[in-house]
């Protein structure tokens, strides 16, 4: 049984879908404090599948540890349970500190307690910084955090490696994610933005349908190829199944440390402006946008190199921008008809 913290979020339920997919047994932690357990409504109708919720505060140890006491045939934990926004982050830096480490210590407390062998941490391309090396590879080195978000998690990544030295029988993945975006092919789940959405996609796509009156881009003067910042979009299910096939991995007992690092993106910047244009291409529907100053907690341009993935989780993206626009517009869609 695998044990997702967060399940009920965009890469969450995504993820489970393909666990469930690929036959392993799930159950789910979440909070639902930036999510909807509605969401695992969804999952089933795709899986067939219920799965079960525990909507604890992860922060809250002994309220978590019944997810254990439960469940002792848990073998491993995908830990997706984070608050994600830059924007916010920036203004409220104490609750991000606050949840997304303190959560992430019950859990690394209650898998050494629990004895729970396999160990999966939702990361990001945010802990290299405003990195100039580029593309990134699993060796490029941490630069300063350009906003909280990306602070908590350096600092998680540093307590797991830590937290990894001291229970060697602790078999661990840091999966450190470029852009994802997208929904699954279905419609029946992707990503639901709380309040006025901050990633680029979900932002295009509440523009296109009404939602939003304008979208800004951010900053047209970086050393880009047309000024906007340049990311590596990931589609949200090719993103999932690395979660799975790093399970498989650790389950199957191929890691040659019991920390390792895997970049996740499909190793090609994108700009703001680009991303733009392949929504207009792909739905037909003109965006109504404005060039605007640069946003604080924005790196210029970030893309990855995945090779690393490639060959030793046997891991491949098989989606690209115009996938990732197809579906975010159709989930779209479907939710507003």
């Amino acid at each position: 049984m695998i044990l997702v913290t967060g399940g009920c979020g965009y890469i969450g339920c995504h993820t489970i879908v393909d666990l469930l997919d690929n036959g392993f047994d799930v159950i789910c932690a979440d909070s639902n404090i930036r999510s909807n357990a509605s969401i695992l409504e969804g999952v089933e109708k795709i899986t067939g599948v219920r799965v079960k919720n525990y909507a604890v505060d992860l922060c809250d140890k002994e309220a978590s540890r019944q997810i254990f006491e439960e469940n002792p045939s848990i073998v491993g934990i995908i830990h997706f349970a984070a608050l994600k926004s830059v924007p916010e982050s920036v203004d409220q830096p104490l609750w991000y500190f606050r949840n997304n480490l303190n959560s992430l210590l019950t859990v690394l407390e209650l898998q050494a307690e629990y004895k729970v062998p396999n160990f999966i941490f939702s990361s990001s391309c945010s802990v290299y910084g405003n990195t100039k090396e580029l593309p990134v590879t699993e060796d490029t080195a941490f630069g300063e955090a350009e906003c909280p978000y990306a602070r908590t998690k350096q600092i998680g990544e540093q307590i797991i490696t830590d937290f990894a030295r001291k229970y060697a029988k602790t078999n661990t993945i840091l999966l450190r994610y470029f852009n994802p975006a997208g929904a699954h092919e279905s419609a029946l789940i992707g990503e639901i933005s709380y309040g006025a959405a901050q990633n680029l996609v979900p932002v295009i796509t509440q523009t296109a349908s009404g939602k939003r009156k304008e979208l800004t881009v951010f900053g047209d003067d970086y050393n880009t190829r047309d000024g906007s910042c340049i990311r590596d979009y990931i589609h949200v299910m090719d993103l999932a199944n690395a979660h799975t096939k790093a399970v498989q991995y650790l389950i199957a007992g191929k890691q040659q440390h019991n920390c390792e690092v895997f970049n996740l993106g499909i190793g090609e910047g994108v700009t703001v402006l680009e991303a733009i244009n392949a929504f207009e291409k792909e739905t037909g529907v003109k965006l109504n946008y404005k060039l605007g100053p640069r946003r604080p907690g924005d790196v210029e341009s970030i893309y990855s190199n995945y090779e690393l993935a490639a060959s030793k989780l046997g891991w491949q993206p098989k989606r690209n921008i115009e996938d990732i626009m197809r579906t975010a517009w159709a989930w779209t869609v479907k939710q507003n008809a």
